[in-house]
């Protein structure tokens, strides 16, 4: 089973992603924060090994939290997530650590 941690200020968008991955028998959404910071206690917490990260989120931005995440030392695996067509941010997000991009 693939675990996955949800993280978008925007709950809707966790609300759809959640019912898209479980619809799949292999996912399982292990829980959703909505802000880097939550993101980061979650990781702790949840150990999932994925992490779906929107990167533009008010506080604790994206690049932010894969920055902390990546020096957990955890073995959960981050996607960043952007609606934004701006090369910058995806380049910045796999320096940080991201393993992808959606």
């Amino acid at each position: 089973m693939i675990t996955v941690l949800l993280v978008d200020d925007e709950r809707m968008v966790c609300a759809h992603l959640r019912t898209i991955l479980t619809a799949a028998e292999d996912i399982s959404v292990v829980g959703e924060a909505y802000d880097g910071a939550e993101a980061v206690e979650a990781v702790i917490r949840l150990r999932p090994h994925v992490v779906l990260l929107d990167l533009r989120m008010p506080g604790v931005d994206g690049l932010t939290a894969i920055v902390r995440i990546a020096e957990l030392g955890v073995p959960s695996r981050v996607v960043a997530l952007t609606t934004f067509d701006v090369d910058s941010y995806v380049l910045r997000a796999l320096r940080a650590g991201a393993a992808g991009f959606c």
